[in-house]
């Protein structure tokens, strides 16, 4: 049997996914709880969905939502993650002289 739905079809996430704070980094709607940090989070501590809401205090449904967010955007999301890390990095180093 055929797959009903194309590889291509993306589910609409703006109700929990924003991306117009925090420098347009995405965020769990009207929290500034960065997808990437969700994700990560989830990957490093091997945390469900149950788990990141409870962490996090967000509901199950914002905690699968950028989960799929962060897997269908990953390597815009990494790029955009390294390059604020980086930024950190360099004013940490700055501030130490």
């Amino acid at each position: 049997m055929a797959n009903p739905f194309p590889a291509s079809t993306r589910v609409d996430l703006s109700k929990y996914i924003e991306t117009r704070l925090m420098e347009q980094r995405p965020h769990i709607r009207g929290r500034r709880l960065p997808v990437a940090l969700v994700a990560y989070s989830a990957r490093s501590e091997r945390w469900n969905a149950a788990d990141l809401a409870y962490q996090f205090s967000i509901t199950e449904a914002e905690a699968l939502a950028a989960l799929l967010y962060y897997e269908e955007h990953q390597t815009e999301i990494d790029v955009q993650e390294a390059a604020e890390q980086a930024a950190l990095d360099e004013m940490y180093q700055q501030a130490a002289l």
